[in-house]
């Protein structure tokens, strides 16, 4: 039996999602990292289901009359239990996002959580088979050079480099982008897919046979956000004020 329910048929879409993905969730993650900060601070327990889903948590830097930055955001397309796997993956990505410093306690007044948890995963029959606004997508590719005509077709105008690298030891490359992330940065499908296979750690030209060769899940997520000032509320609610 599947752990991951579909969508609901109906059209009242906004009373799953919130059924689905609820700002406790969201408090649990940012709890998670006060209480790593903050040596003194006493944990809240959940007060959610610990259901199983594939999860991210995305940290975020608020900044005011501008819009927010990406702080950290990394997660898991195994399902995950929700009390475990909420405050691992907060840690997760506030600590080892690769890109990104590590999240220290004078920031955590600029620190908006959200979390995403994954839903309707389906493998898509091209790079181009999912739409933007709906869909997440997890690529991964084979080596270019393992293709016979990556070599002779024309480079594409956003990638780094116009030449291919050395084969490298890596024989195949991944990556994932949110659903959110497409309109966030307003690429159509194409820069989607590029930025993605930049992202999956290749820096030679991007060719249409290297988009071709992609193997492509689509999947939708249900998401939920909470800001710091959210959470101080929430611990004091509950008889456990934020000490900075």
């Amino acid at each position: 039996m599947s752990l991951i329910p579909p969508a609901p048929a109906s059209d009242d879409v906004k009373e799953y999602e919130s059924e689905l993905c609820s700002i406790d969730h969201c408090y649990h993650a940012f709890d998670a990292l006060y209480c790593a900060l903050v040596s003194s601070a006493t944990p809240i327990s959940p007060s959610f289901p610990d259901d199983k889903y594939p999860l991210f948590v995305t940290w975020k830097t608020q900044r005011p009359g501008r819009s927010s930055r990406l702080r950290g955001c990394i997660g898991n397309f195994e399902p995950q239990s929700l009390h475990e796997g909420l405050a691992e993956y907060a840690l997760i990505s506030a600590f080892r996002d690769h890109r990104f410093r590590k999240v220290e306690r004078s920031e955590l007044p600029t620190l908006e959580c959200c979390v995403s948890l994954l839903t309707d995963f389906e493998d898509a029959e091209s790079y181009l088979d999912w739409t933007i606004g709906v869909h997440g997508i997890q690529i991964s590719f084979p080596h270019p050079s393992t293709l016979k005509s990556a070599a002779s077709a024309t480079p594409s105008p956003l990638s780094s480099s116009y030449y291919l690298p050395r084969l490298s030891s890596r024989q195949s490359f991944s990556a994932t982008y949110l659903p959110e992330v497409m309109p966030e940065q307003g690429w159509d499908r194409i820069e989607a897919i590029d930025s993605a296979i930049e992202k999956a750690g290749w820096n030679g030209s991007i060719t249409e046979d290297i988009r071709r060769s992609i193997k492509l899940r689509r999947y939708q997520s249900r998401q939920c956000s909470v800001t710091w000032d959210d959470f101080v509320e929430w611990r004091k609610e509950r008889g456990q004020p934020v000490q900075i």
